[in-house]
């Protein structure tokens, strides 16, 4: 049976700390919206977390493109992961650097993991 990984959580936050002992995530300064005196205006630094399950064993990949089109789409990130096992929960800690914003508005984003989408969401910049 080949069903599609499923997303069981994708955070924008200021940070993760992964506790050496335990292995438990702690996810610091979580926010749902950038907020700008003044366009266009750089976010310095933010983390995409996303919690994977479902996904086969072995390799594959994540793409993460925004835009304030949907329909003209601008990668973000493109990385490959390891999944040991379908049950397996993957934790994936995506470092967003210096992601530059033109104007207030909507942004879309969608997460797709080889090739399938699954998350098409957006992110609100106010003004």
């Amino acid at each position: 049976m080949n069903s599609k990984p499923q997303l069981l959580a994708w955070i924008m936050c200021d940070g993760v700390h992964i506790d050496p002992a335990t292995g438990k995530h702690t996810i610091l300064g979580v926010f749902s919206n950038i907020q700008a005196k003044r366009f266009p205006v750089t976010h310095p630094f933010m983390i995409w977390f996303l919690t994977l399950s479902d996904c086969t064993t072995g390799r594959h990949q994540m793409n993460i493109s925004m835009g304030r089109d949907p329909t003209r789409m601008q990668p973000l990130i493109k990385r490959d992961f390891d999944s040991p096992d379908r049950l397996q929960r993957i934790n994936l800690i995506n470092e967003i650097r210096n992601l530059t914003f033109p104007e207030a508005g909507e942004y879309s984003i969608v997460i797709e993991i080889d090739d399938e989408p699954i998350l098409a969401t957006s992110i609100h910049v106010l003004g």
